[in-house]
């Protein structure tokens, strides 16, 4: 059964985009409002991980697909501490969540994480006006049992949504990032078993954490290496202090250009020699590093379907992504070579050096619940890592 069969026992809720674009709906989380950049993701499973992956900092994620939350939230499917979105938007929500391994429901789960959320809406239609018009910020509203929308209500909704900071020109990965350097152990998920650790790594990675995800972290611990996190504004020089044989800069949030700390350190990394690999936010610092320049995308990339081709191997992947902002491939300098294109608008998705071991790509290749097509690109970091070695 439908959460919205029922949804006239349910308090209201408003959705405005700074446009002036109104949508009314039934509250399932936490009452009050929220701002962020509203974007759509089209993944058909995986919201726990997308609600807790710190790379929607300050968005409101619109999921497309019609029924979220029939499978409920686990303490184990989670890509950080806590719940970063800013807001989520939905179609319809079960009564009943049905697995094994659920703990609460997502309904539950929004209301003890304070997300304020906005069910019963047309995901359909604010899709496509996010596809035309383009991602924009917008203000959920959740009122509380007995209120009505008003006219007042709707206004004070838009000009929250126009009043909220735009995603352009924004750092927030040392808003996300941890506040001190810690080590990580754990390795992936086996069914049966949990989480597993690593007692005997091989090679030790330094993780620039701009938001990073867990799974990540447990990938490379996984791979056989030791990983220390270190805060995103650390200088490169304490970093090679650690004596790493890589150096890892993660996904997050935010406009990468702001990160001028990020990349006087990915410059650093990637000039001394030592392997270096970069995802998501990590890819385009990296870019940056090495010359070349981003830029806002209309709508950008969320989602679990998206085709990437690899140059070197021909072969077409099915990846995950989340990212509004890209590398230009025009400014690419002669030193660096593109690996990975998206296949959906054509925009680079990897880069290698050509005379130094760094590589990045933009999708996530540790994706979790999936895909995992791409996750040998861990491999081949590892691989880097191990001649290093070898030739020291």
């Amino acid at each position: 059964m439908l959460l919205s069969l029922q949804q006239g026992n349910l308090p209201v809720a408003i959705l405005a985009l700074a446009d002036g674009t109104i949508f009314v709906g039934n509250a399932v989380g936490a009452t009050g409002s929220t701002t962020g950049e509203v974007v759509f993701n089209t993944s058909l499973t995986g919201y726990q991980e997308i609600l807790t992956d710190p790379s929607y900092c300050q968005q409101i994620v619109t999921l497309t697909y019609p029924h979220i939350g029939n499978y409920g939230i686990n303490d184990e499917d989670v890509e950080s501490s806590k719940a970063y979105a800013a807001g989520l938007v939905i179609k319809n929500l079960p009564l009943l969540a049905s697995n094994f391994r659920q703990t609460q429901t997502l309904q539950d789960y929004l209301v003890k994480q304070n997300i304020v959320a906005i069910a019963n809406v047309d995901t359909r239609k604010l899709t496509r006006h996010l596809r035309e018009h383009g991602a924009q910020n917008g203000c959920i509203v959740a009122l509380a049992a007995g209120q009505v929308v008003t006219d007042e209500l709707v206004q004070e909704a838009v000009q929250q949504a126009k009043a909220a900071p735009n995603m352009s020109g924004l750092d927030l990965a040392k808003v996300v990032t941890t506040q001190k350097t810690y080590e990580w152990t754990q390795t992936t998920w086996t069914l049966g078993e949990g989480y597993g650790e690593q007692t005997a790594p091989r090679m030790h990675v330094v993780a620039y954490d701009f938001g990073v995800k867990h799974n990540i972290l447990r990938i490379l611990a996984q791979k056989g290496c030791r990983v220390t996190v270190v805060p995103a504004q650390t200088p490169f020089a304490d970093v090679l202090a650690l004596q790493p044989d890589g150096v890892f800069f993660s996904n997050g949030p935010g406009d990468p250009e702001p990160c001028a700390y990020a990349v006087d350190a990915a410059r650093a990394a990637i000039d001394s020699g030592i392997p270096t690999f970069g995802i998501c936010l990590g890819h385009q610092i990296m870019a940056l590093a090495l010359g070349a320049k981003t830029f806002k995308m209309k709508f950008g990339h969320h989602g679990a379907n998206h085709p990437v081709k690899d140059h070197d191997s021909g072969r077409v992947s099915i990846t995950s992504q989340n990212h509004g902002f890209a590398v230009d491939e025009k400014s690419l300098p002669a030193t660096v070579r593109i690996t990975h294109t998206s296949l959906f608008d054509g925009t680079v998705q990897g880069l290698a050096h050509t005379e130094k071991p760094a590589l990045c790509f933009q999708g996530h290749p540790e994706a979790s619940p999936g895909p995992q097509d791409i996750a040998y690109l861990f491999d081949q970091f590892v691989a880097l890592m191990r001649r290093k070695v070898a030739s020291n």
